[in-house]
């Protein structure tokens, strides 16, 4: 019960924060590329319920940050308050790459600005990039996966299903790519592409690269479970009757991997998350402006950054408990991996 209760409060986590980072254009209150150069390394904005008279208000509201004589540091011009206003009207957006819209949760009016989370170096606030940032990350191990699971399935049920010449070729390639250190394999491959490429490209190039590298353990896995489905009586029994292939594996072979699937799913998306951020981290994601996870963090190579803007490490912080959401669920799946494929029929 209480594995089923950690599963269940995982899924809920992983949904919130995939469902946030596909709608980032309506959460955030800025475009990720808006820059405030006066506002370099800003600290968190501090939200507000009691005025300067300590008369409480029945709105948030937050104050304008200046600049203190002499240095990058920043006080709070209390003369003025400025309210937070839910859905304001702001930079236009794209949802799922379809719809334009240009409401946003919630905002305030210039000049004043709202950093939940601090700004970069550049002034742009950084609780949108680490949203519009999540996008690259989050969705990148979710595609890679869905490309190494496809490849891997193919591989796997071929194999398996047939024996023969096609197992050993596979078998012997799936050992190879075993053996192989698959991050330095990532950077060897990923170094040999081209550096300066259009961020659509970087985040195809990262797939493909990925699903060439991480298929191995998901076919070697199928193919095994494939050697056992294909010698069960009912098997047998529709083969005897004239079954075609096709659809011995649609009906027969496929039903049998489902739970592995998803096993192997939950298992390689935080593999691939933290691929695609050390890729960013050290210069080889998707460029600027466009943000992702590893690029943000990438601005913590600089000291004075790491000893002094806590607030930068806020995509780290966020990457701990997708990380361990995603251990959870794979651990519960694989215990009740039974359970579940009989779930999904």
């Amino acid at each position: 019960m209480k594995r089923v209760s950690l599963m269940v409060m995982s899924l809920i986590f992983l949904a919130v924060i995939h469902l946030s980072v596909f709608f980032a254009g309506f959460f955030s209150p800025y475009d990720y590329a808006a820059q405030d150069r006066e506002l370099p390394y800003c600290p968190p904005t501090s939200i507000h319920w009691v005025n300067k008279e300590g008369r409480p208000l029945w709105h948030p509201f937050v104050y304008r940050w200046v600049e203190r004589a002499g240095g990058q540091r920043y006080q709070e011009d209390q003369r003025t308050p400025y309210s937070i206003h839910a859905l304001t009207r702001g930079a236009k957006y794209t949802v799922g790459g379809m719809v334009t819209w240009d409401r946003h949760l919630f905002g305030v009016d210039p000049p004043a600005r709202v950093f939940l989370m601090g700004s970069d170096g550049y002034g742009r606030d950084l609780f949108s990039r680490l949203l519009f940032g999540g996008q690259i990350s989050l969705f990148a191990g979710l595609v890679a996966t869905l490309f190494t699971l496809t490849f891997g399935v193919i591989l796997g049920i071929l194999a398996g299903f047939y024996g023969g010449w096609p197992d050993a070729i596979i078998m012997r390639c799936v050992e190879l790519f075993l053996a192989l250190p698959w991050l330095y394999l990532l950077l060897a491959l990923r170094g040999l592409l081209p550096l300066h490429t259009s961020p659509a490209q970087a985040f195809l190039l990262f797939i493909i690269v990925i699903g060439l590298v991480g298929w191995a353990r998901p076919a070697r896995l199928i193919r095994g479970v494939v050697l056992s489905a294909k010698e069960r009586k009912h098997l047998l029994a529709a083969r005897s009757f004239g079954a075609s292939d096709l659809y011995l594996v649609r009906c027969h072979i496929l039903p049998e991997i489902r739970g592995l699937l998803l096993t192997q799913a939950a298992l390689l998306i935080p593999q691939y998350v933290l691929a695609e951020v050390t890729l960013s981290f050290l210069g080889l994601g998707v460029g600027e402006p466009v943000p992702s996870w590893g690029g943000i963090l990438a601005t913590l190579q600089q000291y004075h950054v790491l000893i002094s803007k806590w607030w930068m490490f806020s995509p780290g912080l966020i990457l701990i408990p997708v990380i361990l959401s995603y251990g959870v669920l794979s651990n519960s799946l694989q215990e009740n991996r039974s359970q579940v494929g009989r779930w999904i029929e």
